[in-house]
């Protein structure tokens, strides 16, 4: 649930890291239903059987199931303005996808706001760095500079 703090302070978070999210195994059945909704089948994401035969040894999450987890990952310890409207996404000014998400693993969030910007009158444009780490592995799954539109008054 994120916290709610005056927007005067919430414009001085700048800079700061906010506390990683908790962790969510990834499992077989989210693939799968990622797989269904976008209708992404490859192989090396739905069949086991065929996915042993990769360096992956198994299944492996979708780069933008990783990705669209964000969402949920970052609420939970976001911290909002207590005047807020609603939140759109804006965009990403990077993306990389550094190491793949096996079927069975934990990931988490860490978020740091890099800046916070008046795009128009009650808009608040705010930049943040975020990585996912994936539990018991040395580079994350990805690093993205996202974007969000603050809706504010």
């Amino acid at each position: 649930m994120p916290t709610k703090t005056p927007e005067s302070e919430f414009r001085k978070l700048v800079g700061r890291a906010l506390e990683p999210s908790s962790w969510l195994k990834i499992t077989q059945e989210r693939i799968n239903q990622f797989a269904d909704a976008t209708n992404d089948h490859q192989f090396i994401h739905v069949s086991r059987v065929k996915a042993a035969f990769t360096p992956f040894r198994k299944p492996i999450a979708h780069g933008f199931l990783s990705l669209s987890l964000l969402t949920y990952l970052n609420a939970e310890n976001a911290v909002v303005p207590e005047n807020l409207k609603m939140v759109v996404n804006y965009g990403s000014d990077r993306l990389r996808f550094l190491a793949p998400v096996k079927v069975g693993k934990r990931v988490r969030s860490h978020q740091r706001i890099v800046s916070i910007t008046e795009k128009r009158p009650g808009q608040l444009l705010v930049k943040t760095d975020v990585s996912v780490e994936i539990e018991g592995e040395d580079k994350p799954a990805l690093v993205a500079e996202m974007l969000a539109l603050y809706y504010v008054g």
